[in-house]
């Protein structure tokens, strides 16, 4: 019988009819697997923004003229056509988060109460190991155009009407 309430108990089915908890100890099993299967999700997620972060980076000047050249960054391994192996690369992991996802999200939908915590706190311990740092900050756009010259064109023109703002379109 698949429940569809939450209910506190340690016999659950998750996933496949094989994986089935009788015991405290395979419950106990299980829900450390659904922390830890939490925790990789907030890890594969981090790498995937980081890998899309180098494969859209472009070389960056510094401020005395030199150029500011990263490793694998400026090879045309990780740039340039649309078919490029960082775009590939990205797109690997994208569809390994995703499915790693909709596993924990099926998993939620056995509505045991120990799953849902175990899973929920294994993504929040996730995002505090791997995605909260404050030494860097990972933020990708993937619309650079977007928001552009709003503010910038605000500021410049003062005689603008408050609730005026400028559509931007970008080449």
């Amino acid at each position: 019988m698949m429940h569809m309430t939450f209910y506190w108990g340690r016999s659950v089915t998750l996933l496949f009819d094989s994986w089935k908890t009788d015991s405290w100890l395979s419950y106990t099993l299980t829900l450390i697997a659904c922390l830890i299967f939490s925790v990789f999700y907030q890890y594969m997620e981090d790498r995937r923004l980081r890998l899309k972060l180098l494969s859209t980076s472009t070389v960056a000047n510094n401020t005395n003229g030199t150029v500011d050249v990263t490793p694998l960054l400026n090879t045309k391994v990780f740039t340039g056509s649309r078919w490029s192996v960082g775009r590939f690369a990205g797109a690997v992991l994208f569809g390994i988060n995703s499915a790693i996802g909709y596993f924990l999200m099926l998993a939620i939908m056995s509505f045991n109460g120990g799953v849902f915590v175990a899973i929920i706190v294994g993504l929040a311990v996730g995002y505090l190991l791997f995605r909260s740092g404050d030494d860097e900050q990972v933020v990708v756009v993937d619309n650079p155009c977007a928001g552009v010259g709003i503010q910038d064109s605000v500021h410049q023109d003062m005689n603008l009407a408050p609730n005026w703002v400028e559509l931007v379109h970008c080449p």
